[in-house]
């Protein structure tokens, strides 16, 4: 909960935090718009920080579950256009969406997922399920695409894959004369952009093409 809330903060969004833990209110308070020391399953705490007039509230209470699923249902029917809660099980996530959530997160589960698909493919830096047998990652060029341009890697027609951006990282001098790393995104590049040593690829595609795609190494 923290991290989300520090994170849409860093992004410009006014973002009030809310929690029975003195400490908790404490260590975020200077990170977010306002932090609040209270019961989130009071109604009438709730409303006296004006938690009713949010567009998103977010759930992100761990492992009390019953109280995930009281707050959730009473932030839907205090009128909140959009309730993300956090599941701890699929069972758990049932409920909350049969109480009014209208999105549902298991980090646990999702973060294990994630770390298990690294393991089994150390190349894959990142990896995102966009949609039941989509998925975006991101890995380093496979070696034998270094230094060709992407229409000749014809990795759309060998592969039924697609590169939507490249992160490049390239050495520069700062104003000190020292040599520094700056990192470019080239979003949807040029089909006669050449990949090259070093560079990071961000492919989208069906599950088993990426794995194909990934096994030309």
């Amino acid at each position: 909960g923290s991290s989300v809330a520090i994170t849409l903060s860093k992004n410009g969004a006014d973002v009030i935090v809310v929690d029975k833990d003195r400490d908790a209110i404490q260590q975020i308070s200077d990170y977010v718009s306002q932090a609040v020391q209270l019961d989130a399953m009071d109604e009438k705490a709730l409303r006296s920080v004006g938690i009713e007039k949010v567009d998103v509230a977010i759930v992100s209470i761990g492992a009390h579950m019953e109280a995930s699923i009281l707050v959730t249902m009473l932030l839907k029917e205090m009128g909140i256009p959009k309730v993300v809660s956090k599941a701890l099980s699929e069972s758990h996530g049932k409920v909350l969406t049969r109480v009014g959530a209208d999105q549902i997160v298991f980090p646990e589960r999702d973060m294990g997922a994630k770390l298990a698909k690294s393991l089994v493919s150390p190349t894959i830096l990142d990896h995102i399920e966009v949609s039941p047998g989509y998925n975006i990652v991101e890995l380093a060029v496979p070696e034998p695409l270094k230094g060709k341009s992407i229409i000749k890697s014809q990795v759309r027609t060998k592969y039924g894959v697609e590169i939507v951006a490249i992160k490049r990282s390239t050495p520069q001098l700062d104003s000190r004369g020292e040599s520094v790393i700056t990192e470019d995104i080239i979003i949807a590049p040029p089909p006669e952009t050449k990949l090259e040593e070093g560079d990071i690829i961000i492919v989208i595609g069906k599950e088993d093409a990426l794995q194909k795609f990934r096994k030309m190494e």
